[in-house]
């Protein structure tokens, strides 16, 4: 892999440059180092672009921020971009990041050209509707109760691999499996960057989804057992001409499949520098 690796206020902060075309903002899922997973790699490249995967504090070397908003994240964001210079930004997030995807949209239009969303939460709703679908929601459900009772979970916590429909394995199995290394490789760190994320994701985000004014496309897998598709369509219903597409069969892995689809679309609908 040929990213550089750079430093900036805390954040660690993976780059590997374009043709001068848009840049692809990666927000990874959770957890993740925060490195560049060679799937998106190659769908940035299709397109000559280049990419931008930045650590969220807590994973991958990046210093933790305590009581982290997805607003704040995005402010962290909006410093590293203009460090890096990046003027055409295409914020992308999966699962965990597409909160922080969303974010970055609303706090940055005059960067972000256009934003994506697979398989992300909806803001948070303090009823169990929220959590109709999930087939382990005990982490959020602990994050609901504050820091102490969810970094208490995590002291036990274990995956479920019944979260995950055959079409997930198969991803899995393929490109996607880096995604599947990479976790395990944040997980080794500890578990303070998915604490955080969860507590952020259940806490006000700090910015209103109809805040955002890009083209924003919502991909949904149909039978996903991590995030379930309610929360998409609520994210599509708040988000201003929001383009929903969910996926019949598709899980929480699986969706990202259509990376390189969301992408050939978003080309379409920005214009060209």
């Amino acid at each position: 892999m040929d990213a550089t690796v750079t430093h900036v206020d805390g954040l660690v902060v993976h780059e590997v440059p374009g043709d001068g075309g848009a840049v692809l903002l990666w927000h990874h899922g959770s957890p993740q180092t925060g490195a560049v997973l060679p799937p998106v790699l190659d769908a940035a490249r299709a397109r000559g672009w280049g990419v931008v995967s930045i650590a969220r504090p807590g994973y991958g070397g990046s210093s933790r921020a305590l009581g982290r908003t997805c607003a704040d994240v995005a402010t962290g964001v909006a410093r590293v971009l203009a460090v890096r210079g990046a003027e055409r930004v295409v914020s992308v997030g999966a699962s965990g990041g597409g909160p922080h995807a969303l974010a970055c949209a609303a706090a940055m239009p005059e960067r972000v050209v256009a934003v994506v969303a697979f398989a992300s939460p909806a803001p948070f709703v303090a009823d169990d509707g929220w959590f109709e679908g999930m087939r382990a929601p005990g982490a959020l459900r602990a994050a609901t109760q504050g820091e102490g009772a969810r970094a208490h979970f995590a002291e036990t916590d274990e995956f479920d691999p019944a979260q995950f429909v055959a079409a997930d394995f198969a991803a899995l199995e393929g490109p996607w499996g880096s995604m599947g290394r990479d976790a395990g490789m944040a997980e080794r760190d500890g578990p303070w960057g998915l604490i955080d994320d969860d507590l952020a994701f259940t806490r006000p985000w700090g910015f209103a989804l109809s805040d955002i004014a890009v083209p924003a496309l919502i991909y949904q897998g149909d039978a996903d057992r991590v995030i379930p598709p309610h929360h998409a369509r609520s994210i599509a219903a708040a988000v201003p001409g929001a383009d929903l597409r969910e996926v019949a069969g598709a899980g929480h892995v699986s969706i990202l499949e259509r990376l390189p689809e969301a992408l050939e679309r978003v080309a379409r609908s920005i214009p060209r520098p």
